[in-house]
């Protein structure tokens, strides 16, 4: 299976938390069932690479579990929701592939599937 888990949900409510701890948890079955894996932060989503770098999230060590896989942060993005500074701090790299985003349309004509959360 080839996979792209593209996470956009914002930081700013429970079911967030709930969305991106199921983006995790789905990343961390894939990979440890050896599936090719891309983890993208787009949108609000974001924010998230922030957060979960931080020593005190409590799902740093699941982000962690799959940090490897992390093919970045959205340019555009990381720019408009004001955690630009803070993206490149945590050294996950930012993708401009398509006007400043993610080619979304490059992953899935290599065959990615691509999942949002």
């Amino acid at each position: 299976m080839k996979a792209a888990v593209i996470v956009l949900a914002d930081t700013e409510t429970h079911g967030d938390m709930g969305r991106v701890a199921n983006a995790l948890e789905f990343a961390k079955e894939l990979k440890e069932e050896n599936d090719e894996l891309e983890i993208i932060f787009d949108g609000a989503g974001t924010k998230w690479a922030v957060e979960l770098s931080k020593s005190d999230n409590r799902m740093k060590p699941l982000f962690d579990s799959v940090k490897d896989r992390v093919a970045g942060v959205c340019d555009y993005c990381a720019r408009a929701f004001g955690v630009l500074d803070a993206v490149k701090a945590s050294g996950i790299p930012l993708l401009s592939e398509f006007d400043r985003h993610p080619s979304l349309r490059t992953r899935a004509a290599r065959g990615y599937q691509l999942v949002t959360f």
